[in-house]
């Protein structure tokens, strides 16, 4: 049996997708985040990808949670309007609440510059703005993958977000034997 069945016999169990990818569809969908999703595709590994996986008559958010809550690792893409999407910070906030294993990559943005607006850009309740800053101050604290997207290498981001990927998977299979 190879490492990736063994990992998904004995970590995924009943998991939808070995890895949940959460990302802001208009910085990054075209680059990064493709790129990741089709190596970790011909590694024999299950992302999860909203434009791939959700499928018309779906329920947005009850099959992203479904999918958040099965999957063993999370790979976070914050990039400049990150913030600006209640779904994305939705998503990390349930990541961190599901205490998943999480990858941050900070796509020409920093750490530091990560901030919940909340009111103008998008409305929610006082409870979801608390998850909102818990969440990304959580992910602030997380050794992530930083990338200029002006003068870094794409095939070198995508080969370290992927060996982090496979190295939590292997750590998850682990705790779990």
């Amino acid at each position: 049996m190879g490492l990736r069945t063994k990992i998904w016999h004995n970590v995924a169990g009943s998991a939808t997708c070995d890895v949940f990818i959460n990302h802001r569809t208009v910085d990054t969908r075209r680059t990064v985040v493709r790129f990741l999703y089709d190596h970790l595709k011909q590694r024999g590994y299950k992302p999860f990808l909203d434009e791939e996986n959700l499928r018309p008559g779906d329920r947005l958010l009850d099959t992203i949670d479904k999918s958040i809550r099965g999957c063993n690792v999370g790979v976070a893409v914050f990039s400049p309007r990150y913030s600006d999407s209640y779904f994305c910070l939705h998503e990390l906030s349930l990541l961190v609440e599901s205490k998943k294993p999480i990858i941050p990559i900070f796509y020409d943005v920093k750490p530091s510059q990560l901030r919940v607006m909340g009111s103008g850009i998008f409305s929610c309740s006082k409870k979801d703005l608390k998850r909102f800053n818990l969440a990304i101050e959580e992910a602030k604290c997380i050794v992530g993958l930083p990338f200029d997207s002006s003068k870094d290498d794409w095939s070198e981001l995508v080969r370290k977000a992927s060996n982090a990927v496979m190295s939590k998977l292997h750590d998850e299979r682990m705790m779990m034997s």
